[in-house]
């Protein structure tokens, strides 16, 4: 494990309501790549609002590791890359650890098959049960070589030196990682390397390429470029993360008496999913202040508290917050009659089984959650506390945090270490705006 063994808990009292300003830590999906197309350009490029994650910063360390010269990250979140071109990478000493970031890893396979040189990949015991085939597969079929375990999982052996083709991959799995893994080994190949989405996913891979100069064609769920163009170094402002926002938007919502100001959010319409969800359950947000910045909306949201209503979750917004559920499903266990989620399969294979963990978190509180192959069924009522395990899920912990808010005993959270991949300082900023949050050794 990235984490050390002993066990970090959240011990959260009962009670309480948001209230103030909050900014929460820069996007992690933005903050990766600004990275890898950063230390891929030509020229230096300035990146601010980075967020100082585990998982971002494993992004980072791999390319010092092969010679690029990364001056960061300051307090502030000011990161300075001097880029060496698609072609100057250095053949790092030792493997490339990518810890717990399934992003780090995906990516980094469509990036590595382009280049001279042999690149093995490892990560944490979480990372190492993740599936890979879904990037390893389209990758080979553009003529990269990859090794990984029988099952498919890390750690990966990217063999250099080969010759990449284009390829139109046609995803079986809506998946912004495989797409921007495809796409990302496209740069590196000859002609033409396309996708097609079966539903819109993320699109900042796409977003920041054009922020770097290089064309990328967006035709309906059809993405292509072609290869063997240039990147140019650009500055990129990292928005809040809407992942790490949606904890505070459904704690403000259940929350009585709340009201909250989430600052500077990213609000990228493949990832605003959180937004209709809880606005369909009768949350009362708005989006005010709304601003392109690098290329990315951003705006400011009001979170008021309501009574929130239990809804059949529209599958068509499920792949647009696919990382928010674990909130989500607090928000749910909150609201007046029963909610139903379908067509998250996903779900399953993410940090931790977040379908089954949430379900047995939710229980362990008195609430009835019935986990189903492809969702969960959750009977709002009778929150009443306990002790939940987050098996090293970031999301998890952070999610069971909130719910303290409505709770009506305290809830201990177990294995909270992982935080730190996603949102260093939840606790500190958590407490600030009103959680009744400390933490523990156990």
């Amino acid at each position: 494990m990235s984490h050390s063994s002993t066990n970090l808990q959240f011990i959260v009292q009962p009670g309480g309501s948001l209230h103030g300003n909050v900014r929460v830590p820069g996007d992690k999906s933005i903050s990766h790549r600004s990275i890898m197309l950063g230390s891929l350009a030509e020229g230096t490029t300035h990146v601010s609002g980075f967020l100082q994650g585990e998982d971002c910063l494993c992004t980072l360390k791999a390319f010092r590791s092969m010679g690029v010269d990364i001056d960061g990250p300051t307090d502030d979140g000011k990161v300075t890359i001097q880029g060496v071109g698609l072609h100057g990478l250095k053949t790092p000493v030792g493997d490339l650890d990518m810890g717990n970031s399934g992003t780090s890893m995906r990516l980094m396979s469509g990036l590595m098959s382009g280049q001279a040189f042999d690149v093995r990949m490892t990560g944490d015991a979480s990372l190492s049960k993740r599936p890979m085939k879904r990037v390893t597969v389209p990758l080979a079929s553009m003529g990269a070589a990859i090794d990984a375990t029988e099952t498919g999982t890390p750690p990966l052996l990217v063999h250099g030196g080969r010759k990449l083709q284009g390829i139109h991959y046609d995803m079986p799995v809506a998946s912004a990682q495989v797409k921007s893994s495809v796409l990302l080994a496209g740069l590196y190949a000859e002609g033409t390397t396309s996708v097609t989405e079966p539903a819109p996913t993320r699109d900042h891979t796409e977003r920041m390429l054009r922020g770097f100069g290089y064309a990328v064609k967006t035709d309906g769920n059809h993405i292509s470029l072609q290869g063997g163009g240039k990147l140019i170094a650009t500055d990129i402002d990292v928005p809040a993360d809407i992942s790490s926002a949606a904890f505070f938007m459904v704690g403000a919502s259940i929350a009585q008496g709340s009201d909250l100001l989430l600052e500077h959010v990213g609000i990228n319409p493949t990832r605003t999913g959180i937004i209709d969800i809880l606005k369909l359950m009768g949350a009362n947000l708005d989006i005010l202040n709304e601003r392109e910045v690098g290329g990315e909306p951003v705006a400011d949201i009001r979170v008021r508290s309501t009574q929130l209503k239990g809804i059949q979750i529209p599958e068509a917004l499920v792949p647009l917050a696919i990382d928010e559920f674990p909130a989500l499903f607090v928000a749910a266990a909150f609201a007046e009659g029963q909610t139903v989620l379908t067509g998250a399969e996903e779900l399953r294979v993410k940090e931790s089984d977040r379908i089954q963990v949430m379900a047995d978190g939710l229980l362990a509180c008195g609430v009835d959650a019935q986990p189903t192959p492809d969702g969960i069924i959750i009977n709002p009522g009778n929150f009443t506390g306990g002790t939940v395990d987050s098996h090293g899920d970031h999301r998890i912990a952070m999610s069971f945090a909130m719910a303290a808010l409505c709770a009506k005993a305290p809830i201990t959270i177990n294995d909270c270490a992982n935080v730190n991949t996603s949102f260093p300082g939840f606790v500190e900023l958590a407490a600030r705006v009103g959680v009744r949050v400390v933490t523990a050794s156990a």
